[in-house]
């Protein structure tokens, strides 16, 4: 059974960052937090703004925090928006419902993490993410 640790956070980076200069994104940040939400490893490309890493970890931590994609996340968010908003005030601001967070899971379905991104679109952060995540060997959950 894969183990999210260190080295695999490290791979996921490396290629979720691989990938965005792969479709020319502008330059990201990228966090991989461990299933309780803890962050396992971070990186920011050179030229990112100092505000995406809290904008990547809060996508990051509500996706692991609910166990859904963030994308999903924001869909349900405009269904029910006082629940969300009470929701990231629980969370001291962690807590970010927008598309470029995607769950981590192992191959049995077990959630292992979180990997965020920000600094492209939402769907660029995402698919930045998960060709990491599947590329460390990790399922990828981004459904919405």
């Amino acid at each position: 059974m894969l183990e999210l640790n260190l080295e695999k956070a490290n791979l996921i980076i490396e290629q979720a960052i691989a990938k965005a200069r792969d479709m020319n994104v502008l330059p990201l940040t990228i966090v991989v937090l461990d299933s309780s939400g803890h962050l396992i490893a971070m990186q920011r490309e050179d030229g990112a703004s100092m505000f995406r890493f809290d904008v990547a970890t809060g996508k990051a931590w509500a996706a692991v925090a609910m166990g859904a994609a963030s994308r999903a996340l924001a869909a349900r968010a405009a269904d029910n928006p006082n629940f969300f908003i009470t929701l990231a005030a629980t969370a001291q601001g962690k807590f970010l419902p927008q598309p470029g967070g995607v769950v981590i899971r192992d191959s049995d379905g077990r959630i292992l993490g979180a990997a965020g991104a920000s600094g492209g679109t939402g769907d660029e952060d995402e698919a930045a993410c998960a060709f990491g995540v599947e590329r460390a060997g990790f399922v990828a959950d981004t459904k919405a």
